[in-house]
């Protein structure tokens, strides 16, 4: 009876070991995920300041872009690019940009074009992997966290050791609060972020539009 038990013991005592092995790197892993949804938030905010008093997008767009076709007239595209330069709010969206200027009156200007497009929105979505990343894993690992001190609690709570329960609950509770407040900044960053590149890309989308219009 007593090698019945020990042999039915043994995997949960392999369960056991191998959750309190994840501790450590769970509590690393929420405390790297904190560390990445603020520098996220970090780059959110310069790229927010560089924005201010951005002109309502249609409005720049009307004064630029007859400029810009005047100047690829005269075959000046470095003046035309120049010229959309406001327009650009990033190093994405200014090569972008730059692509479409080159392209405009070429051979295969408007696959050109189209290709510049849909590069930029594969970098726009690549930008924003982390973030959706972030708001999935934030929580996940602070549930772990969460769950993986309330074993040895409740064995030191068993044996009458209220230090060791309170010590695991208020690591198991503080863990929750992190990883809860990781997915809230990803989802944010996402949301603005996602937010911003859709208005770029309306932008850019309306340029090379205008640009590929023959000349009246």
């Amino acid at each position: 009876m007593t090698t019945l038990t020990l042999a039915a013991s043994a995997p949960e005592r392999v369960v056991f070991d191998l959750v309190e092995l994840l501790r450590y790197p769970v509590l690393f892993g929420v405390v790297l995920a904190l560390a990445l949804a603020l520098y996220e938030l970090g780059i959110l905010a310069t790229e927010l300041y560089r924005r201010r008093g951005r002109i309502a997008g249609g409005a720049l767009l009307d004064d630029l872009v007859p400029r810009a076709r005047t100047a690829i007239a005269a075959d000046d595209r470095s003046q035309a690019a120049n010229i959309l330069r406001p327009i650009a709010k990033g190093a994405d969206a200014s090569a972008a940009l730059g692509r479409i200027v080159e392209a405009t009156g070429t051979l295969q200007a408007e696959p050109r074009a189209a290709k510049a497009l849909a590069d930029f929105d594969l970098r726009a979505m690549r930008r924003l992997e982390r973030p959706r990343m972030l708001v999935r894993a934030g929580p996940a690992l602070g549930l772990m966290g969460t769950l993986i001190p309330l074993s040895p609690a409740l064995a030191g709570l068993a044996r009458g050791d209220v230090q060791r329960l309170s010590d695991d609950l208020r690591v198991a509770f503080a863990v929750t609060v992190i990883g809860l407040l990781t997915g809230a900044l990803a989802f944010g960053v996402a949301l603005v972020r996602d937010r911003l590149a859709a208005q770029d890309l309306s932008d850019l989308e309306y340029v090379a539009a205008t640009l590929a219009e023959p000349a009246a």
